[in-house]
């Protein structure tokens, strides 16, 4: 028999707050997070804002030397799970840490390491490299230095699938717990990657927004959407076997019921049109949780921005939905944040717990007016106020990655 799994801690560093409460008052007060991009000079480029992580600092949650050691994209998930144990107090001093694990990745990893280190081979030769280029750029250390941060040494991991990374990082956490091999995990992803290659790379696949008003920059669903906006941030959950979780005293913020996982066998950058992938991973979910369409109050959107994802994402929702796609409420936190890359669906299914923990569902900003064929309900006008038994919080990536993740209000049973 497949076992619980709740969620007992938070932790969040985003383009709208470096902790989940600021993160979450951000969300309630329709915070948009979007800028002028100040890490490098954006003179020939189309693209002109982010949305970046303000006043970080790494010596906040770790000491100098290690943070001299880990890129943006580690730093802010260590920081993020260093929040989210402190939210869940858990001891590690108190458990076997090899029943603890951490299941975070991060969609690209650091391109400014690969930026910075052919620069300096071209320059200065490949004998004057950082030794700890490497170590520095490839996208498993965000894990492996939440591992080393915390004293967790259970199994420890990272899922690539771009885009929907973190969702589908929180899904295999989620399954690893269920199945036994594991009492508490780390999920999530993390990215820090708002540098010329990204936004060069992103930029010239068409796939960023070259909008002049940051404001009308992430306008997911609407019928002038062009493209996402880059992001940046890390969102870590702790998922725990629920008896594990009450042994401890630990406060149950929610509970994991259903996760789907599918590829759409279609097109490297775009959703299968039909949305058949995306709809699978929806009733899978549904399936696993044993409830039906009607019963899900709220979808978390992928919600990008970008013309292919928003009009296939919502033909995706009416196949698996049916009916009830009418009456679901639906919103985009990227209309926000914008797009956090491989930290998007961590950060997401934060917002998911704290909208069943606050009966609140926020506005998709920005958007006004919605594009052909969008005719669900977007929460383009105003948040909501109302009771959430279930929510869902779906990502797509790259490659035809699809991950939806059900949350369920926890009830003792």
């Amino acid at each position: 028999m497949k076992r619980r799994v709740v969620v007992t801690g938070l932790g969040a560093v985003t383009p709208i707050g470096n902790d989940t409460e600021t993160f979450w008052q951000g969300i309630r007060a329709g915070k948009v997070g979007i800028g002028p991009i100040t890490r490098f000079d954006t003179t020939d480029y189309k693209v002109k804002f982010a949305a970046e992580v303000k006043d970080f600092s790494a010596k906040e949650y770790m000491d100098a030397k290690a943070a001299r050691r880990m890129e943006l994209f580690s730093q802010y998930a260590v920081a993020a799970a260093l929040e989210a144990k402190e939210n869940a107090r858990l001891s590690i001093e108190k458990e076997d840490p090899f029943r603890v694990g951490v299941i975070v990745g991060s969609g690209v990893g650091s391109l400014q390491t690969a930026e910075q280190t052919t620069r300096r081979i071209l320059e200065k030769g490949p004998a004057k490299v950082d030794p700890l280029s490497v170590p520095k750029m490839i996208s498993n250390m965000a894990a492996g230095n939440i591992s080393i941060a915390i004293g967790a040494r259970g199994k420890c991991t990272s899922v690539v699938t771009a885009c929907a990374t973190g969702t589908h990082c929180i899904g295999d956490a989620y399954r690893t717990i269920q199945y036994g091999d594991a009492d508490v995990m780390f999920a999530g992803g993390t990215e820090g990657s708002i540098c010329p290659i990204a936004v060069a790379g992103f930029g010239n696949l068409t796939a960023l927004s070259t909008a002049e008003d940051p404001f009308r920059a992430s306008i997911p669903f609407d019928k002038d959407r062009n493209g996402f906006v880059i992001g940046e941030g890390a969102g870590i959950v702790v998922l725990e076997e629920l008896n594990h979780a009450k042994e401890r005293g630990a406060e149950i913020l929610g509970e994991v019921v259903g996760y789907g996982a599918t590829a759409d066998a279609f097109h490297i950058t775009s959703p299968s049109e039909d949305g058949s992938g995306a709809a699978r991973a929806m009733t899978d979910a549904m399936k696993e949780a044993g409830i039906h369409p009607e019963d899900v109050d709220y979808i978390n959107a992928h919600g990008t921005s970008t013309h292919h994802n928003d009009l296939f994402e919502t033909r995706a929702i009416k196949s698996a939905f049916g009916d009830a796609a009418k009456k679901v409420k639906i919103n985009s936190t990227k209309s926000m944040t914008g797009h956090l890359l491989g930290a998007a669906g961590g950060v997401e299914f934060i917002v998911c717990v704290k909208s069943i923990l606050e009966g609140f569902i926020h506005q998709t900003m920005g958007t006004t007016q919605c594009g052909e064929e969008l005719d669900l309900n977007y929460m383009i006008s105003a948040p909501a106020e109302q009771e959430i038994r279930y929510a869902m919080s779906n990502s797509l990536g790259f490659g035809g990655h699809n991950g939806s993740i059900l949350i369920k209000r926890y009830e003792d049973r």
